[in-house]
């Protein structure tokens, strides 16, 4: 409540016409074009065999993924101390909105015939109306999308409107879509876990657009610290994304032993993460203890350093020496980076997400292509002799080299993603930003507004006026209970 008993609304409504005209587009969108894949999901002769195998391979890895976008990615934003209720619920129509988009921006790249044995745009295709299909692999490809809106989302934490984030997450997933079709598809690189395509692409585009958006007022919020009981709501986001990381990395990867090499890589490198994490945050803390904020993210980085080359045949060892790189980078950064980028650049990150899936992102796209330059058949296919060409591991993993390429090749691919990728992030941002910071006039957030549940959430007031009773009563009754003991070993004393 306001003085004068108003009611604290918001400057403008725009946002609600957004999500409703947003959301009827993509209803009709959807009802026009897009329909369950008729190999997997409409009965069709091998449907029941193709479709049973996907519930089993993929459905329990995407189980896995799903947690960590909604539950992960939601509870480890909720460190500030009065932004906890809008991060969880922002990160919740964020994500849903981006897995639509994504459907439909993905399929229109990837149309199908109405016979689904036949190539759209065939002449054996007899109909012209294309339909998207969809499936397990779309659902799980779409939050892997959603995961990079996401780390955007961690950059502009607290200082963006629902308007704005909405703007972001139309342009940010379609740019994405576009961004790993040119990497995977024309330049052939390979990463399973997306280090470069969702961690890169997701933490330079949030701090492009967070450079165009910035604000001194960003930074100088009484409200942008976090307490106790935040960053404990924090850590158990920061719990789920550990537990479930395998699956991340794993759920891109090629079934059977690939799949599993991706699941004890990442598995490794986040325990020696962990390890060089902790080690780290007390070296660097004057007082010799835990940071919190190292605990929360910097545990993480070894699941994103990993990730691109989490198929490869890295050794368990490998694994663990870039978890251990990953855990001391992220650190760092938090230490030294992300003060240098506020004072001397003007970015303000409000997560420090430069400092677990920007430089952990570039690290580990940097590993992939040394070891993409290194693929041998004696490293790939050891044990494999006697199998046919076209089942050999190298050329599973490295799909080029199938085709006359060359491991110093791949290794160019490797790179050439990464710069395209940082290209694309870092221009997209910027244009996004632009286009964000005129839509923020519309509603004119202000100091105060900044990090604060009450700009977003209805009736938070009287809910913290509730807490606040609550905590007095207990304090009272804990003082009258005092109170008595104290009376009666003075009682005691006495006689």
């Amino acid at each position: 409540m306001m003085a004068g008993g108003r009611v604290k609304t918001m400057r403008s409504s725009s946002h609600i016409f957004a999500i409703i005209f947003i959301q009827i587009i993509i209803v009709v969108l959807f009802a026009l074009f897009v329909r369950y894949d008729p190999k997997t999901a409409q009965r069709s002769p091998n449907s029941v065999e193709d479709g049973d195998g996907q519930i089993k391979h993929t459905y329990p890895m995407f189980q896995d993924v799903h947690v960590m976008i909604f539950l992960g990615f939601g509870f480890l934003m909720t460190f500030l101390k009065k932004y906890g209720l809008s991060a969880v619920s922002l990160n919740l129509i964020c994500s849903a909105l981006a897995i639509e988009v994504f459907t439909l921006v993905y399929g229109f790249f990837h149309v199908h015939c109405e016979n689904p044995n036949v190539a759209y745009g065939s002449s054996e295709c007899d109909s012209i109306w294309p339909y998207i299909d969809v499936n397990l692999v779309t659902m799980i490809s779409a939050d892997f999308a959603t995961a990079a809106v996401l780390i955007s989302f961690g950059v502009v934490l607290g200082v963006t409107s629902p308007l704005q984030l909405i703007v972001m997450t139309v342009i940010e997933t379609t740019i994405f879509v576009v961004n790993e079709i040119i990497g995977k598809d024309f330049i052939g690189a390979v990463d399973a876990g997306d280090t470069i395509f969702v961690h890169v692409f997701g933490a330079y585009f949030g701090l492009a657009v967070v450079r165009v958006l910035y604000n001194p007022e960003h930074a100088k919020s009484d409200k942008e610290g976090s307490s106790y009981s935040s960053d404990l709501f924090s850590l158990v986001g920061t719990i789920f994304l550990w537990m479930f990381w395998p699956s991340f990395n794993g759920g891109g990867a090629a079934t059977g032993d690939a799949q599993q090499r991706a699941v004890i890589n990442t598995y490794y490198s986040l325990c020696s993460c962990v390890m060089a994490a902790f080690a780290f945050s007390a070296l660097v803390t004057p007082s010799k203890k835990f940071s919190t904020e190292h605990l929360q993210n910097a545990t993480l980085a070894g699941g994103v350093a990993v990730g691109t080359c989490a198929d490869m045949m890295l050794t368990p060892g490998g694994s663990l020496a870039i978890g251990s790189l990953a855990g001391i980078l992220s650190v760092c950064g938090f230490q030294y980076i992300q003060p240098f980028l506020l004072k001397n650049l003007k970015i303000h990150d409000s997560c420090g997400v430069n400092n677990l899936h920007g430089m952990p992102g570039l690290l580990g796209g940097l590993i992939s292509v040394l070891v993409a330059g290194i693929a041998s058949p004696a490293s790939y296919d050891k044990f494999s002799g006697g199998m046919d060409a076209g089942n050999k591991s190298l050329t599973e993993i490295f799909p080029a080299l199938a085709n006359g390429g060359t491991a110093p090749g791949q290794a160019l691919s490797q790179f050439l993603a990464i710069v395209v990728t940082l290209a694309m992030a870092l221009v997209g941002g910027l244009i996004t930003g632009l286009i964000m910071r005129a839509v923020g006039k519309i509603e004119g957030m202000e100091g105060e507004d900044f990090y604060n549940d009450d700009w977003n959430i209805d009736e938070l007031e009287a809910k913290e006026e509730l807490v606040v009773d609550e905590e007095l009563k207990g304090l009272m009754e804990d003082w009258k209970n005092s109170k008595v003991v104290v009376n009666e070993t003075s009682i005691l004393l006495t006689e």
